[in-house]
């Protein structure tokens, strides 16, 4: 496919940010909340209403990812969102080690038609999401059409953000969506690839760790007790660690302002992009 132009980089526009990168961005870095931020999505929800309800209730901008064709993922995303917590489609996808899919799931056989279908019918279940991250996948996220596929469909709707969750280190989930114009992120930490508590707290401080050096990290959990456990521990703590709990569509906001910023600030210091602003 051939790439499209990113939106929003008209000459006019892109002189004005480059403009406040040079003069301004000291002062603007140094007014804005700085911070380094993280998101948790909580996957593979809709299958247990009790626990469902414990982390949803827990505090502070966790993002809650349902599977569509789930038992209880219609009251459960419902209360998530009038808790005013972010919702998410996880899509079922098929892995390379052919785990059964959950009801839903996309395969590697199917038409963009087939693709489609079931992608539309499993997003109009959860009419709260915001976003789409993956649910296994490790064949799914590494095959360019297919993602390709995806990104178009979350391009017509126009509103959802993709995260990958980064089931496999072949995937170019996250190359399709930048070359389709979509917001996105990926998955840095697991918190309970191990579910003891021990485990979940390293996993968590791993997951700080990473936020510290980079500005942002975004973790992954699933609905376990010691996951439960730890985050009721660990998330008042935050702001001892000089840390904010954000949701998804917020982390991915900072990022791409840190990025626009980056690449401003290059330029700016290009010796040919000098040249030009004096022409």
């Amino acid at each position: 496919m051939k790439q499209e132009k990113p939106a929003g980089l008209k000459w006019p526009a892109f002189f004005w940010l480059l403009l406040q990168t040079v003069f301004f961005l000291p002062a603007a870095s140094a007014a804005g909340d700085q911070t380094p931020a993280i998101a948790i999505i909580i996957d593979d929800l809709g299958k247990r209403l009790a626990v469902g309800k414990q982390f949803i209730d827990l505090p502070g901008s966790i993002s809650y990812a349902f599977l569509p064709r789930a038992a209880y993922t219609e009251p459960l995303s419902r209360h998530a969102h009038d808790r005013d917590k972010e919702v998410l489609l996880h899509l079922p996808m098929e892995s390379v080690d052919q785990r059964p899919l959950d009801e839903g799931g996309i395969r590697l056989d199917m038409t963009e038609q087939q693709f489609s279908r079931v992608f539309r019918s499993n997003l109009a279940l959860i009419p709260f999401a915001r976003g789409v991250n993956n649910h296994m996948g490790s064949l799914l996220t590494r095959h360019p059409g297919h993602m390709q596929w995806l990104m178009k469909e979350l391009r017509q709707r126009g509103d959802l953000y993709f995260v990958d969750s980064r089931t496999t280190k072949a995937t170019v989930a996250r190359q399709i969506a930048d070359e389709w114009g979509i917001p996105n992120s990926q998955r840095n930490v697991f918190l309970d690839n191990v579910s003891n508590p021990q485990a979940v707290r390293q996993q968590f401080k791993a997951l700080i760790r990473a936020a510290k050096k980079n500005g942002t990290a975004l973790a992954i959990g699933h609905p376990y007790r010691s996951t439960l456990q730890v985050l009721q521990e660990q998330i008042p703590a935050l702001k001892q660690h000089g840390i904010r709990l954000v949701s998804v569509s917020q982390l991915i906001q900072k990022q791409q302002e840190a990025t626009t910023w980056q690449a401003a600030a290059s330029l700016s210091h290009s010796p040919r992009a000098a040249r030009n602003l004096k022409q």
